[in-house]
């Protein structure tokens, strides 16, 4: 049996999954524990792979949204499941900035998504990416997390 300081960590230690979509693919993902250093998650596979699920199943749901928004990036919550919620930012490209995440503040999240926005933009400025591909960058990756871990924590 769990005693309820293990589940409050366990609960408190839930990490947060960042995905950003693009045309047809995955662009970017990064499953972030914001109560470690270095922002790398420790879950188990199967946790991980619904996780993904989770994600993949908002998607239809973010389509959806962004023809009956008016002009708004920020789309919120989209979808709930179990204690979890899936929030979505937008671009003016249509790439999709998504974050399952587990409940956090709605004005943290849309900090976070602005500044991960600000981030994607300068690397899609530089001559050497290449739009709709993945992201590959390391120091893109590195300050994904340490935002994650600012604002998300």
């Amino acid at each position: 049996t769990i005693n309820n300081n293990q589940y409050s960590k366990s609960i408190m230690s839930t990490p947060v999954l960042f995905v950003i979509v693009g045309k047809n693919e995955p662009l970017f993902e990064a499953e972030i524990d914001t109560n470690t250093p270095n922002g790398t998650s420790g879950q188990n596979d199967l946790s991980t792979r619904q996780n993904y699920f989770v994600l993949h199943s908002a998607l239809d749901i973010v389509e959806k949204s962004a023809w009956t928004t008016n002009n708004n990036m920020y789309l919120r919550v989209v979808d709930k499941v179990n204690d979890q919620q899936v929030s979505t930012f937008l671009t003016a490209a249509n790439v999709k900035f998504m974050l399952l995440h587990g409940g956090k503040g709605e004005e943290v999240v849309k900090n976070f998504f602005n500044e991960v926005y600000g981030y994607y933009v300068k690397l899609s400025m530089n001559p050497f990416y290449k739009y709709d591909t993945p992201i590959t960058s390391k120091a893109f990756d590195a300050r994904v997390r340490a935002a994650a871990r600012a604002y998300l924590s």
